[in-house]
């Protein structure tokens, strides 16, 4: 079947979206402040074996739906061949019409190999023997597929005891800027068994034993100073539903420590006041090298205990959770900022519920001289489809200034996914001709094109990186 949708126009409704968007969007770079790909596939330039191993082993959006199509695990992350796997999603791909992943899927295949077709179990074997011919061409590495993208900077999610140095060796020999970001959630994943072996691993970084809270912290400091010699901006967390901000002062966070050293164990009050007191801890420590603290709230991380175990922590089964704890959280950032500590935030949200609110935040915390100190992040997860980055886009706008929004990043495993960008950049140029249309905004095109043109590159690039 033949793509009549993925045109250079699509989207684009009217004469004004069209100019937006192909005088002052389409060509410029584009700033990814949070992915998760493999660095050491960027250094190296990665050659996949096939399609299969490039576009779906590694996205969880398309294991879910083909789990909701009942395609079998093992014919989705388990010991099927890429064969397989890549025919389940073939034959999965007509069923998603209405999902992002019917446009996605059409719009990466063009994007990345010029295919004009929608994928469907017809043409499975002649698209799976195409793609894997390209991807075996010289020029179609993973960084050449990223730079198809035009793809500037981009940070990664990098756990603190991770080998940074395929960071700065990509920088220096394919002619893209890759930096860390700190993906900080194991430092305080102290209810989860892989933390013993986390310690163990840190103490060896550290080159001494960790038997109390102080030895902890010493430790998490060597490292972040590692962070910030490789480049690290960013750090991450993610603040799921069970997360509570309140402190309570009679609690002690040192002997709460030393008993998970002996026993290895901690729940109820006693670990929610350790991760509060070491979020702190991090927070301050980030504000002090000009961090930018990103917190991915509300997801509903632990639903199938099956599927956590057939298909690891970030299998795509996670759903959406509760709202959330807006006093507690402003209580966390109210003290932080009592102390000139509060560093600079990013703000996500996975229940919708939440948009105002969060959007209303970014003109309650804020700092002389400092433009965006708290920014509504960009449609996050479940969000980030046409619907929802309109909704977003909106909120950003009558809750916030969405002239100072930083824009789009991906939050993806693939190298296929900063097709995102142009969606993004898409949906933006076409919700504001809307908006001229409706009387909101005046057909001033210099006015104009410069808003789509910070927020689709320049506020990212200026704010993060200052530059």
């Amino acid at each position: 079947m033949v793509n009549k949708f993925i045109h250079k126009d699509f989207y684009l409704h009217n004469e004004l979206a069209e100019q937006l968007y192909h005088d002052f969007a389409k060509d410029l770079p584009a700033i990814d402040f949070h992915n998760h790909l493999n660095p050491k596939h960027l250094a190296d330039n990665k050659v996949f074996g096939d399609i299969a191993e490039a576009w779906i082993v590694s996205d969880p959006y398309k294991h879910r739906a083909m789990r909701i199509c009942g395609v079998a695990e093992r014919g989705v992350t388990g010991e099927s061949s890429s064969w397989e796997k890549f025919l389940n999603w073939a034959k999965v791909v007509p069923q998603t019409v209405g999902n992002p992943l019917f446009l996605w899927s059409s719009l990466e295949l063009k994007r990345v190999f010029d295919i004009d077709e929608s994928l469907s179990e017809e043409n499975a074997k002649e698209v799976w023997e195409y793609c894997n011919k390209e991807l075996q061409k010289e020029g179609c590495g993973a960084v050449n597929i990223v730079k198809k993208f035009n793809i500037e900077v981009l940070c990664t999610s990098d756990d603190l005891l991770d080998d940074l140095k395929p960071h700065s060796e990509v920088s220096k020999k394919r002619g893209i800027e890759v930096f860390p970001s700190l993906r900080g959630d194991t430092i305080l994943a102290f209810d989860q068994p892989s933390m013993s072996k986390w310690l163990i691993n840190l103490e060896e970084k550290f080159g001494s034993g960790i038997s109390n809270l102080d030895n902890f912290k010493a430790a998490i400091i060597e490292q972040l100073d590692k962070f910030s010699a490789g480049g690290c901006q960013l750090a991450d967390h993610a603040i799921d539903g069970g997360f509570k901000f309140h402190h309570d002062e009679s609690m002690n966070v040192s002997d709460i420590f030393t008993k998970w050293i002996k026993e290895r164990q901690l729940a109820g009050e006693e670990l929610l006041a350790l991760k509060r007191h070491l979020l702190s801890f991090l927070s301050m420590e980030y504000s002090k090298r000009d961090w930018i603290l990103q917190l991915h709230i509300g997801a509903q991380r632990f639903t199938s205990s099956r599927l956590r175990n057939l298909a690891g922590a970030s299998g795509g089964y996670a759903g959406i959770g509760r709202t959330c704890d807006i006093a507690g959280l402003c209580n966390f950032f109210d003290q932080l900022e009592k102390e000139s500590k509060l560093p600079r935030l990013i703000l996500y949200t996975l229940n919708s519920s939440d948009n105002e609110v969060m959007a209303a935040i970014t003109g309650s915390y804020t700092q002389d001289g400092v433009w965006g100190k708290v920014q509504f992040g960009p449609a996050w997860w479940y969000n980030d489809h046409y619907s929802g980055i309109k909704s977003q886009l909106s909120v950003a706008a009558n809750y916030s200034l969405i002239s100072k929004f930083i824009g789009m990043t991906t939050d993806s495993r693939s190298v296929f996914s900063f097709s995102r960008h142009e969606y993004f950049r898409r949906i933006l140029c076409g919700q504001i001709s809307e908006w001229v249309e409706q009387g909101h905004l005046p057909h001033d095109i210099d006015l104009l094109s410069r808003l789509v043109q910070d927020i689709s590159y320049f506020n990212s690039k200026k704010w993060i990186f200052k530059d």
